[in-house]
Formats: C-alpha cells, sequence, structure tokens
C-alpha cells in the first residue's frame, strides 16, 4: 500500500532530521580520551579471573564451606566489575591535544569560575553549528 503524499513528506522531513543529527554527532570531536588496548586487555583478564573465581566459588560451596565460598564469590564478582570498569574507561591521549579549527585558546583551569567556563562551552558549542 503506498504511502500518502502527507505521510511521504513527513518521513522525508524525519530522514533529513536524522541525517542532520546524525552528522552531528558523527563530526563531534570526541575529545582527549581515547581506548587503550591496554585496558581492555587487562580488563579482560581480570573479568575471565573473576568469571572463574565465582564459578569455583558456587562449586566448591560445599568443600570450602559457606563462608569460604560467599566470599571466594564476592572477590570474584569484584574482579569482574573491575575488569569491566578498566577495559570500558578511556585513557587520556598521551600527546598533547591538538587544537579544533577556530577554537580559541584555552584559559587554566583556577584563573576562571565554573560559570565562565560554562558560559566559554556554550558560546563554542553554538559556534560550531
Amino acid at each position: 500500500m503506498p504511502l500518502s503524499e502527507q505521510e511521504q513528506r513527513l518521513l522525508d522531513e524525519m530522514e533529513r532530521h536524522l541525517l542532520h543529527n546524525d552528522a552531528d554527532i558523527v563530526s563531534a570531536p570526541s575529545g582527549d580520551r581515547v581506548i587503550s588496548y591496554r585496558n581492555l586487555v587487562y580488563g579482560a583478564v581480570l573479568l575471565l579471573v573473576g568469571i572463574g573465581a565465582l564459578v569455583t566459588g558456587v562449586a566448591a560451596g560445599g568443600q570450602l564451606g559457606p563462608i569460604v565460598s560467599i566470599i571466594v564469590g564476592v572477590i570474584g564478582f569484584a574482579a569482574m566489575l573491575t575488569g569491566v570498569i578498566l577495559a570500558a574507561t578511556p585513557t587520556r591521549r598521551s600527546g598533547p591535544p591538538s587544537p579544533a579549527k577556530g577554537a580559541t585558546p584555552r584559559t587554566p583551569q583556577g584563573s576562571s569560575s565554573f560559570m565562565d567556563r560554562m558560559n566559554d562551552r556554550w558560546d563554542r558549542r553554538q559556534d560550531g553549528r
């Protein structure tokens, strides 16, 4: 069943709006933080160790005793949580951040108030559109 003229116009407008917003997201600078592959590997290893400890605590609950199995399970869960946080946390780039085209030079953090910094960020965002 074909779309009516009004539905077709609405669909075209929604597509244009979506493409405009997606272009804004894709072209937005990601800042000076990147995913570290070293942290990703360490986090994955820690996650696997935590899963192993959790399974060991559950499987050996009768032989280790209930208190020891709970402690091993909690330690395994904490290791898993730490591994996921470590793997997902971005780190700062090693080199100095390159200023964006047309960006204003940054002032030291201590020299301006919080509201001044927020106003500067707002102005930079509005100028970028």
